[in-house]
């Protein structure tokens, strides 16, 4: 059993094939002897345990309860009821007699806690290494830090001991382990899920994060914790629509070149840079922003008001216990015993300064596109020099709550190094599912591997699917493309994204007139054919058979050339359709033509 997928889809079809929650159990424990890391986890539920939480679910019924039988961690400074809250200090220890916020709200929709993970104690630091208990393991490459301050629950996700996991996301917390351990992490609008039983770092700025092996997952669970909570005075009501195909023309931002910062990683920069093509492929727009006041901005976070929030947060503890804390944080947080009230008054003016002079600026785009570390530490590095380095990890995270950014980072790919690498997209309050739905797409571009699981992502390997080998490549040329109205389709038949490509130079691309869903129709040509860009979707043959007799006229599927010299089946339409339909053959590809649309339509409107 110790094969099963954990993956909340992989998983919930093993349970429909009869995979019971016993057995779940048993590979939790077993997946946690073999990593062999005593540093994931400070508090561990027991098999009797998790057995008992299980008990109280009833049966199978992923309707009621959308996360039935789903494991999850909780970083130690969210409390859960029944385990020692430390904060990563054993000194500061208490246990809670209720769950935190979120944590309720998770059982309640079926998910199993399995334990308490280590952090950088008292949520203080992007590395990971500042705690008393093991260091965790970087899941991908262990010589790296694993990063933090949610180490434990990105170590426990990337190995699949778990589904999901909560950290908690003030300076990064959320988006820097989940880029160094390949996998995805959720940081939502400041206050959409409740702070209510999270030892806090910065009061005003926490929140709780969310990490997943999949985009859909880590949404998911978003969508069933968040909910206005009264019992914390900076929660908020923020929507959480169904995570569904986005726009199919995305204006987003990124730091012009000359502001763009890594160190001297150039293995990074270049990660950058693929990761950018990946964006084009999919149709945004990219605009490069000057980038030295978001830069000012992340300044703020340790100077003046904010250090002093997180002294305030646990000053009578610190004052009567600050031998039992880890030392670097000793000294981050006491610094501000050096600060006046002026001092914190004159940060808050300073970041009122940047909101006003940055809101239009991030109003101008969509979204923004970030990596999400500027480069990857060596462990030794950090033990070294743990201040400059974990400032460093901060580059592209510290100014984000500040401004009140949602964001979500998102594997890309491998680096030349072949150590992970990833983007953190951001966008305005309230933009999640946005950041969301084309993380999702960025994500199934890269076709990595899940974390450390080996794991293909959903789509090609889950339970009662086919093996790849005996999928159907099927080429897609409009309504269909990844982040397009009709993309789901594919989605919802397990289909799995293969890659971007063009046709051989011997065909033609028009917008039929009259169609409910604006699609454009493939024909192919004698002369005068053109390149016309598509992408390769993988379905396996049950699958492919249902979605060709859905195709409606004048649409049909035929074989089409591919410039690599392949071929595949995919879209054609009948001659018959082209009637009163326009040749936009001209722009390439359907993307290209609804993009110089919007365009249009955009300047008409102003």
């Amino acid at each position: 059993m110790n094969e099963i997928r954990f993956d909340i889809g992989g998983l919930h079809a093993a349970y429909a094939a009869g995979v019971s929650v016993a057995d779940m159990v048993d590979t939790v424990h077993a997946r946690i002897e073999a990593a062999h890391d005593p540093g994931i986890f400070i508090h561990l539920a027991g098999k009797a345990e998790m057995l008992a939480q299980a008990k109280q679910l009833g049966p199978f019924d992923p309707v009621a309860k959308p996360l039935w039988g789903v494991p999850f961690a909780v970083k130690d400074n969210i409390d859960v009821a029944g385990m020692p809250t430390t904060a990563a200090c054993a000194e500061y220890a208490y246990t809670p007699d209720k769950d935190a916020t979120v944590v309720a709200r998770l059982k309640a929709a079926g998910a199993l806690v399995v334990g308490k993970t280590n952090l950088d104690q008292f949520a203080t630091g992007l590395v990971g290494v500042r705690t008393p208990y093991p260091i965790p393991r970087n899941a991908v490459d262990a010589s790296l830090v694993p990063g933090g301050s949610s180490s434990g629950s990105a170590v426990a996700t990337a190995r699949g001991i778990v589904s999901f996991a909560l950290g908690t996301d003030t300076a990064g917390s959320g988006r820097i382990p989940a880029g160094l351990n390949n996998i995805v992490g959720l940081k939502p609008t400041v206050g959409a899920l409740s702070a209510a039983g999270v030892v806090p770092a910065c009061r005003t700025l926490d929140c709780i994060s969310v990490f997943a092996l999949t985009v859909d997952d880590a949404y998911a669970v978003y969508g069933v914790a968040a909910a206005k909570d009264p019992a914390d005075a900076y929660s908020r009501a923020i929507k959480v629509p169904a995570l569904a195909a986005r726009p199919p023309v995305l204006t987003v931002g990124l730091p012009q070149k000359a502001d763009l910062k890594f160190f001297g990683d150039a293995s990074m920069q270049t990660g950058f840079e693929a990761a950018l093509g990946l964006l084009e492929k999919l149709g945004c727009r990219l605009v490069e922003i000057p980038f030295a006041d978001f830069y000012a901005t992340a300044n703020l976070l340790y100077e003046g008001a904010w250090v002093a929030e997180r002294y305030a947060a646990i000053r009578d503890f610190m004052d009567a216990n600050e031998a039992a804390m880890h030392p670097v944080t000793r000294k981050i947080i006491g610094g501000a015993r050096g600060l006046s009230a002026a001092d914190a008054f004159n940060g808050l003016y300073a970041l009122q300064a940047y909101k006003a002079k940055l809101a239009p600026i991030i109003a101008s785009v969509d979204l923004f596109c970030v990596p999400t570390a500027p480069t990857h530490y060596a462990l030794q590095a950090v033990l070294a020099d743990p201040i400059t380095t974990n400032s460093r990890l901060g580059t592209y995270t510290n100014f984000v709550n500040l401004l009140d950014m949602c964001g979500i980072a998102v594997p890309t790919g491998k680096r030349d190094d072949g150590l992970p690498m990833s983007v953190t997209l951001l966008g305005m309050v309230g933009r999640d599912w946005l950041t969301a739905s084309l993380a999702r797409d960025v994500h199934a571009m890269s076709a990595l591997p899940l974390g450390a699981t080996g794991w293909a992502q959903p789509g090609s390997a889950l339970p009662g699917n086919v093996a790849q080998d005996q999928t159907i490549d099927l080429v897609v040329v409009g309504a269909h493309l990844s982040g397009m109205p009709l993309n789901g389709q594919l989605r919802d038949l397990g289909a799995q994204f293969s890659r971007v490509t063009k046709t051989t130079p011997a065909y033609r691309l028009y917008a039929l007139a009259g169609q409910s869903v604006p699609k454009p129709g493939l024909v192919r040509v004698s002369r005068d054919g053109m390149r016309i860009d598509v992408e390769v979707w993988r379905l396996g043959p049950e699958a492919f058979g249902r979605f060709v007799a859905a195709i409606p006229p004048p649409l049909g599927v035929g074989t089409i050339e591919l410039e690599d010299g392949s071929a595949a089946k995919g879209f054609l339409v009948e001659t018959a359709g082209l009637t009163d339909a326009a040749d936009i053959s001209a722009y390439g590809g359907w993307r290209s033509f609804v993009r110089r649309d919007q365009e249009r339509a955009n300047i008409l409107a102003t």
